[in-house]
């Protein structure tokens, strides 16, 4: 009787060093899987941007919405012109209906104050600035600063980032946007001002990127992507095909850089969606050729 014991009695403790092991094992890997890092290039992060005035099928709101939850971007950073501001509201209607994300407007218009306050929005608002004509760099960064206060304010009255936009000349170039923003967090307790970085404007910076995101990053809010080639020619290119994507890409991936992503359309002769597709297909097909994992990855469809 007593052997039958030990022997039952080490069976059930085999057992349970087993099911013990097994318990650690899957553990560990559920908190391996969850403790893995979120890409920044999952599809979730991306934003559609440049796709109001430059979509050669024309679409409305609603049209556009659909679109994009056909293709599964959840953030939209929307451009428009002058025909389009009696459709505003509509827009952020759409945008509801479908689960989107009203992620940014472009520059500024008085019609979007009272939009943003009944829908509860708080779109970062992308604002370029010009160079003051005269004076030492630090009176320009000063005057430029000075010239955004109006908006500063009212961005801050509304709970919404100001992001400086880069688009060509003085104010486009990342010292000079960073100084702005320094200025203002500095003197304007101005926290809520950023920048909003576009590779399509920033061929001049191929060589430095490095440097240049470094510096930038603690104030960057969102990075726009586009393919690259040395001397912008052509200036808007899908990514992949681009002799300097997977460089830049890279320096982006190394950055510690943790904020949205947007992908370009800005084809006025081509259908926006196609055109996204595009992007998001060289995007894909760059981070395989990265070693991304297909789980960060953005993947067809929703």
């Amino acid at each position: 009787m007593r052997k039958t014991r030990m022997k039952y009695g080490g069976i059930i403790m085999r057992m349970c060093v087993v099911l013990g092991a097994a318990v650690l094992i899957m553990g560990c890997v559920a908190v391996g899987e969850e403790d893995q890092p979120k890409s920044i290039f999952a599809k979730d992060n991306l934003v559609a941007w440049c796709i109001v005035p430059f979509d050669a099928s024309h679409r409305g709101p609603a049209e556009r919405a659909e679109m994009l939850e056909r293709l599964g971007i959840k953030k939209v950073a929307y451009d428009w012109r002058a025909k389009d501001v009696p459709t505003f509201e509509e827009e952020i209607l759409a945008y509801k209906r479908h689960g989107l994300e009203y992620f940014a407007f472009w520059d500024w218009h008085p019609a979007m104050a009272p939009l943003i306050k009944k829908y509860g929005i708080k779109p970062q608002i992308w604002k370029t600035f010009g160079a003051p004509a005269t004076g030492t760099q630090d009176e320009k960064v000063q005057a430029a600063a000075q010239g955004l206060m109006p908006l500063v304010e009212q961005t801050r009255e509304l709970g919404c980032q100001l992001a400086l936009y880069n688009h060509g000349g003085w104010g486009g170039e990342p010292r000079n946007m960073v100084a702005v923003c320094q200025w203002l967090r500095q003197n304007a307790n101005a926290d809520h001002v950023g920048i909003v970085y576009n590779l399509h404007h920033g061929h001049g910076h191929i060589d430095d990127f490095a440097e240049v995101l470094k510096a930038m990053k603690p104030y960057l809010f969102c990075l726009n992507l586009n393919g690259m080639n040395t001397g912008a020619k052509p200036m808007i290119l899908p990514l992949g095909q681009g002799q300097h994507d997977r460089k830049l890409l890279e320096i982006i991936a190394r950055s510690g850089y943790h904020g949205p992503i947007g992908i370009l359309d800005h084809r006025a002769n081509l259908d926006a969606e196609k055109s996204l597709k595009e992007n998001l297909d060289g995007l894909k097909r760059l981070l395989q050729q990265m070693g991304y994992a297909a789980s960060t990855r953005p993947e067809d469809g929703k």
